[in-house]
């Protein structure tokens, strides 16, 4: 068995201990195969680590042991398995150090994450039933409805336990002191149970290391939350995650004022304004796009039973617009094409006098077209040259 230096301190960064063993991982040596992509990598084992395996919903330490970089730690029955990039010679004392500044990170956030579920526990009764540390961001899953003025309320409870510098305690009760004691847990654990006590916020079965004291977690954001599941997922940050976070926001916040000569505190405003005068412009270049539109059918010679006409930017409500002014009088078709040879066409043809479906199908055939539509219009895409396609269309279209 592998001694846990980091259950007897969490904030150990560096330790000297002996290889028990070493193997290129996915040798059979009555164990489970090794994992894909741990080709050319070894399973190192010592006689005491500060490394702590993956476990608890948080993935495991990084950093260096002797000559060799640790690149994860995994635990079974037991025995703690470093993976490295080197090999170790097997009785060699050699001296590890964690990549301290991701574990201390790794912790304010499991810590954070106690504060937040014991307090939604303890307020709401909903249990945490699903929690994982990610490389990015931490995420919680609560088996019932939380809304984002629940959490703003749960928020600031949790900043004032971390103000409150609290001990953070760890415990292993007996079995008779466990039966009588109240706390929270996902599964149910055989042998010797540990206990993580944030006092007045949260008592929970825990296997990972956590800071010493609530001050360390600097501060807890929650980011975010959504419907998951018949609960939610929650969003956070901690500590320098949340730092960091704060800092890029920020300077995107900055940029956004600076372009719309706005205070930041006032840019949503400021973009909200911006956003109405997007539509009105909007509305009234569409409504001048429409006189255009009626200007061209009416330009359109009486005498043309069939129609093709090409735009070079139109977009398909004008060109459906073109198309029935179009038809107001008596066509047999209408077809109008936007884009250009290189990139290609959409399209909408129509009639008011046949069903041209059958007509669309052997275009789309003839110019590597997608569409369909109803009977007396259809849309769609094609490639092709717009004088082939212009051909094609007065040469079909008068057989109808």
């Amino acid at each position: 068995m592998t001694e846990k230096l980091f259950y007897r301190d969490s904030h150990l960064r560096e330790f000297t201990a002996a290889v028990t063993a070493c193997r290129p991982c996915g040798k059979d040596d009555g164990r489970e195969k090794a994992e894909s992509g741990d080709a050319g990598k070894y399973e190192v084992e010592l006689d005491r680590t500060a490394f702590f395996p993956e476990g608890g919903g948080q993935y495991s330490d990084k950093g260096v042991l002797g000559g060799a970089r640790v690149l994860d730690v995994r635990e079974k029955d037991g025995h703690i398995f470093h993976i490295t990039d080197a090999p170790l010679e097997m009785g060699e004392q050699v001296t590890g150090k964690i990549d301290w500044e991701e574990r201390f990170m790794k912790m304010q956030q499991h810590t954070g994450e106690h504060i937040v579920s014991g307090l939604v526990h303890g307020k709401y009764g909903y249990n945490n039933v699903g929690f994982h540390l990610g490389s990015e961001d931490c995420t919680m899953d609560f088996n019932g409805e939380l809304t984002e003025k629940d959490l703003l309320g749960i928020e600031r409870e949790a900043n004032r336990a971390v103000w409150e510098n609290l001990e953070v305690q760890v415990l292993y009760p007996t079995e008779e002191e466990l039966e009588k004691m109240e706390y929270r847990s996902k599964i149910e654990i055989e042998g010797q149970v540990r206990i993580v006590v944030i006092p007045g916020y949260d008592v929970c079965a825990c296997c990972a290391p956590h800071v010493k004291y609530t001050g360390e977690i600097g501060v807890i954001k929650l980011t975010n939350v959504q419907r998951y599941k018949g609960g939610v997922r929650v969003t956070m940050l901690c500590g320098i995650r949340a730092l960091l976070d704060y800092e890029k926001k920020q300077q995107e916040a900055g940029k956004i004022s600076a372009m719309l000569c706005a205070k930041e505190n006032e840019i949503a405003g400021a973009v909200s304004h911006l956003r109405e005068e997007c539509s009105a412009l909007k509305y009234e270049l569409g409504e001048k796009e429409k006189k255009i539109v009626l200007m061209k059918a009416q330009n359109i010679s009486d005498d043309a039973a069939v129609v093709c006409e090409f735009v070079e930017e139109g977009n398909m409500d004008s060109m459906r617009l073109l198309m029935n002014s179009v038809l107001e009088k008596d066509r047999v078709l209408c077809a109008v094409f936007g884009g250009n040879d290189e990139d290609g066409y959409r399209y909408v043809i129509g009639s008011r006098k046949a069903d041209v479906r059958a007509l669309a199908k052997e275009f789309n055939a003839a110019f590597d077209g997608k569409g369909g539509g109803r009977p007396e219009m259809v849309q769609g895409t094609a490639n092709g040259k717009s004088s082939a396609m212009r051909e094609w269309i007065l040469e079909k279209a008068g057989n109808l």
